[in-house]
């Protein structure tokens, strides 16, 4: 018997070749084509295009709304990340680092489901005693929740075709194998072709399911970067070791806006909404330190109030460091070449530390005036007035740039006791007269440093 000819699959997208190279010709990435034995039943289960029924175009005007309405998850913040709801036969992948809450949150929010619609929670990795102790701590009674220890795919497609759950969990997709499919559970082509049966079975049955994966040391989800392509919702569960907080993040969804944000504390009983994350982000603000600023951040639809912590100190090194925790430090390299440019303060020498107080970490460039405020002020050790909130782009020639949802921005800001507000005066033109808050239009960083109020 002739033996089998391994074949070699791309960790990140998936693509299949027949000899190894180093970089893949499909995503161009190095170094991530994997060995694998496609064996007898390798390719059971795509059926053959002969055997394939036969698929015709309609036209968009005769097909029938469907979807039906949203269910309710029974936890506000969750369903503001996931626009609003559950949408019947979507496919949710939820990844974070472990231990960080997921099975706690999804077995929460089955719990909640379970009282009007039926459900399933399928664990590849632990026993149902393990499931049972995590519910009674969570008080969760269980009348109606039924639980599944199972690592076979075809094993777990039997249960979900017998009892028809509305909402099915699986906990996690890395643990579960097919019998067709000769490669160790976690492989690219198991976790490939068991989240294709399971997305196809979830579509066909209009079942709203959650699956979990793990993500490597990078901070990426596990297996083929297809597996993100393939589902409709990625989340990620974010939090820092030494905070007690947990934030819940879309990076995809075809049913509601992406870049949405939950915001969660974790407690011995579960995890507890925070359904005012800015006044948790500045409960522990210093009044008066040098270098802290306040930033008024949209995170989707919900705007944030967070402060950002700078330390400006001469440096020893003939290279000054540059730290960041929660922004990018290429961004801070280049705000820090424009206020040398601008304002000849002379940070090549110094030693810069930035912190997004909290842990948490900032994306959207509408934070560079205040960071730019945030290392001026500490550079002078001088502080800005705690009533203040600063947002505005700042451009290489030192120019500050528009911004979006400013109303909703400085609404948030009002509502935490904030008097007055930086913003560019591109927006200010465009503003009602009968905002909350003072506004203070400025044009580029020299203006900025004029009204800091410091």
């Amino acid at each position: 018997m002739a033996k089998e000819k391994l074949r070699f699959v791309c960790s990140d997208c998936g693509a299949d070749f027949g000899q190894w190279v180093g970089k893949c010709a499909a995503c161009g990435a190095w170094n991530t084509l994997k060995a694998f034995n496609p064996g007898s039943g390798g390719n059971q289960s795509r059926r053959p295009a002969s055997a394939a029924a036969r698929s015709e175009p309609t036209p968009l005007s005769q097909i029938a709304n469907g979807g039906g309405a949203r269910i309710q998850v029974g936890i506000g913040e969750f369903n503001r990340v996931l626009g609003g709801g559950l949408t019947p036969g979507s496919v949710t992948l939820i990844a974070g680092d472990p231990g960080i809450g997921k099975s706690t949150l999804l077995m929460e929010a089955l719990a909640s489901l379970a009282t009007k619609l039926p459900v399933l929670y399928v664990s590849g990795e632990e026993s149902p005693q393990q499931l049972k102790q995590r519910a009674d701590r969570l008080g969760i009674q269980g009348d109606n929740f039924p639980v599944l220890m199972e690592n076979r795919l075809e094993e777990v497609i039997r249960v979900v075709e017998e009892t028809s759950p509305a909402i099915l969990v699986v906990d996690s997709v890395q643990t579960l194998a097919s019998d067709d499919i000769p490669a160790a559970a976690g492989a690219v082509t198991q976790v490939r072709e068991c989240a294709g049966h399971l997305i196809a079975l979830a579509k066909h049955r209009n079942m709203a399911m959650f699956l979990v994966g793990h993500v490597t040391k990078e901070g990426q989800i596990a297996g083929p970067r297809v597996l993100e392509h393939m589902v409709d919702t990625v989340l990620y569960f974010e939090g820092e070791r030494g905070h007690d907080y947990r934030i819940i993040r879309a990076v995809k969804n075809r049913f509601g806006p992406a870049n949405e944000i939950g915001v969660f504390e974790m407690r011995a009983d579960g995890l507890q909404e925070v359904k005012n994350p800015s006044e948790l982000f500045l409960s522990e603000r210093v009044q008066g330190a040098a270098g802290s600023v306040v930033f008024a951040g949209m995170e989707g639809t919900r705007p944030v109030l967070l402060e950002i912590q700078s330390l400006v100190a001469p440096s020893p090194l003939a290279q000054p460091r540059r730290t960041t925790l929660g922004w990018d430090s290429n961004r801070l390299a280049m705000l820090t070449a424009v206020l040398e440019k601008r304002l000849g303060l002379g940070l090549f020498s110094h030693d810069i530390f930035l912190n997004i107080a909290g842990g948490f970490r900032i994306t959207e460039t509408a934070a560079d005036l205040a960071v730019a405020a945030s290392l001026f002020a500490s550079h002078r050790n001088l502080s800005v007035d705690p009533g203040l909130v600063i947002i505005g782009e700042v451009g290489l020639a030192g120019e500050v740039r528009a911004v979006s949802h400013v109303i909703t921005r400085l609404k948030e800001a009002a509502k935490l006791g904030f008097s007055r507000c930086l913003l560019p005066k591109k927006v200010y033109n465009k503003l009602p007269g009968n905002l909350p808050i003072k506004t203070d239009p400025i044009s580029s960083i020299d203006e900025m440093i004029e009204r800091l109020g410091v």
